[in-house]
């Protein structure tokens, strides 16, 4: 094949860049585009906020330890904020060379949570999770980390390393570790009790949810423990037992508040400026009693009514003559306003492993009784496995706390701004009482007591949304009527 001269010049000319050219172009031309660039590096993940302005998170597990290779949505660890706790995922793939706290320590958002060496793509908005200039590191970065590393031992991150065993011979060789994707599930409060009863919690074999140690997983384990030894002579059966025993030597300690706690203090401090005064009364509930056995023995034992879903029910249907306690309080601006809230958004006081809860069912006007049953269950349960989300603790316009489930009859219960009113349901308790013809009988009572912000709700109103729920709860044939 033959090619003109011209056209070879022109090829040339092509492949031979121009002086003028190297010289107006400041920067190289690039073939092509990308959005992401390969990272081979060690770089620290930052804690992103949670939620609700979050500023720090109890780190209550690690389910990650150094050298664990890890893909995107991999959990890395759960934490509790002062309202719910979630699970932190892994953005990138990578390989975890450091943990920057240990479990039940306080990690601050905005900080390093975990180094990661990167061996992925990574998009610009991924990256700037991360911490450190941003820029392209040095080759050497990566290696000289993972050297680092090396050089120190890795701290075991699910247990106390300063607890003391439980053997009383030196040279013994500790119970291996479990080896499961959800090591030593535990709350702060059985990690304290397992470090004040010197047992190490990845010892346990955990029996909750997930294979979450409870606080009866680890007194069984003590309890195992105290048995075990009996096939010993007597001298090393006291030794075992003793060391095995809780002791208490009466010295101090300083432990910091759970998120849990620390979100009570703040809440009942500011709870300190509202003038309380109480209002109690004993409910008859042996008629609503009668009713409630009629239904529940049709029942299923998990969907039967509690006597809680019925006193929602009332309170929400007083609050249609009574719409004082339902309202919020604005102090923050130049004068006090009420708002006169339209919708029932009951915060229900529960229990659960990381402390006091309150979750509110929402339109309790609107809603049966067999649906508020349910939706207590619902809320129950998800306290009692950490569950809770914060859009779950939002938005109550009164507070209701059953703390008759655990025991008492009266309790002063304290408001949460900005609401104005809170009522404690008591422990129902048989009692000998007089009937209409003086015969003596038995009565089941139990009492409500009421707590209103006397800045706004006077002593009269209070007592009057008070009777009315006792109307409802002990003529129910009459309630029924008027029941929405």
């Amino acid at each position: 094949m033959s090619v003109c001269r011209s056209c070879l010049v022109s090829l040339s000319a092509l492949r031979t860049p121009s002086t003028s050219a190297s010289v107006v172009r400041r920067t190289p031309l690039r073939r092509g585009f990308h959005s992401t660039r390969c990272l081979d590096v060690v770089k620290p993940f930052l804690l992103a906020d949670i939620g609700e302005g979050t500023r720090e998170c109890q780190i209550i597990q690690w389910f990650v330890q150094p050298g664990a290779r890890v893909e995107q949505f991999d959990k890395l660890c759960e934490v509790q904020s002062d309202k719910t706790a979630t699970d932190i995922t892994s953005p990138f793939d990578g390989v975890i060379k450091k943990l920057h706290y240990e479990a039940d320590d306080m990690a601050i958002v905005g900080k390093p949570l975990v180094d990661i060496d990167i061996q992925s793509e990574i998009s610009p908005q991924d990256e700037a999770k991360l911490g450190g200039t941003g820029g392209a590191a040095q080759p050497d970065s990566g290696k000289q980390a993972a050297k680092e590393q090396e050089k120190t031992p890795a701290p075991d991150m699910m247990g106390d390393t300063k607890a003391a065993p439980i053997t009383t011979t030196p040279t013994s060789t500790p119970p291996p570790r479990r080896d499961s994707p959800h090591k030593s599930l535990a709350t702060p409060a059985v990690r304290h009790l397992s470090k004040e009863l010197n047992v190490n919690i990845e010892d346990i074999e955990g029996t909750g949810k997930d294979g979450r140690v409870t606080k009866e997983d680890v007194q069984r384990f003590v309890s195992g423990q105290s048995t075990s030894s009996t096939s010993t002579s007597s001298t090393t059966t006291q030794q075992t037992a003793s060391a095995s025993q809780p002791r208490y030597t009466g010295e101090d300690r300083k432990v910091a508040l759970t998120p849990v706690q620390s979100a009570m203090f703040k809440t009942m401090t500011r709870s300190l400026t509202i003038p309380h005064f109480l209002y109690t009364m004993t409910v008859d509930m042996t008629p609503l009693t009668a009713l409630r056995q009629r239904i529940n023995a049709k029942r299923e034992k998990s969907q039967r009514i509690t006597p809680l879903a019925f006193i929602l029910k009332a309170v929400s249907q007083a609050f249609t003559h009574h719409p004082l306690l339902n309202a919020t309080l604005n102090t923050t601006s130049e004068k006090p306003e009420l708002t006169y809230r339209g919708a029932h958004n009951f915060g229900i006081a529960v229990d659960s492993p990381s402390g006091l809860l309150v979750p509110v069912i929402r339109d309790v006007q609107n809603q049966s009784v067999s649906e508020l049953a349910a939706n207590i269950r619902h809320y129950s349960e998800k306290a009692a496995q950490g569950k809770l989300q914060s859009a779950d603790l939002q938005g109550a316009t009164f507070s209701v706390s059953n703390i008759g489930s655990i025991g008492g009859g009266v309790v002063a219960p304290i408001i949460v701004e900005p609401q104005v009113g809170i009522v404690g349901v008591g422990r129902s308790k048989i009692v000998p009482a007089f009937d209409e013809s003086g015969a003596l009988v038995q009565k089941e009572e139990l009492v409500l007591s009421w707590s209103a912000d006397h800045r706004v709700v006077d002593g009269a109103e209070c007592a009057r949304t008070a009777e009315k729920v006792k109307q409802y709860l002990e003529s129910i044939d009459e309630w029924v009527l008027e029941m929405r």
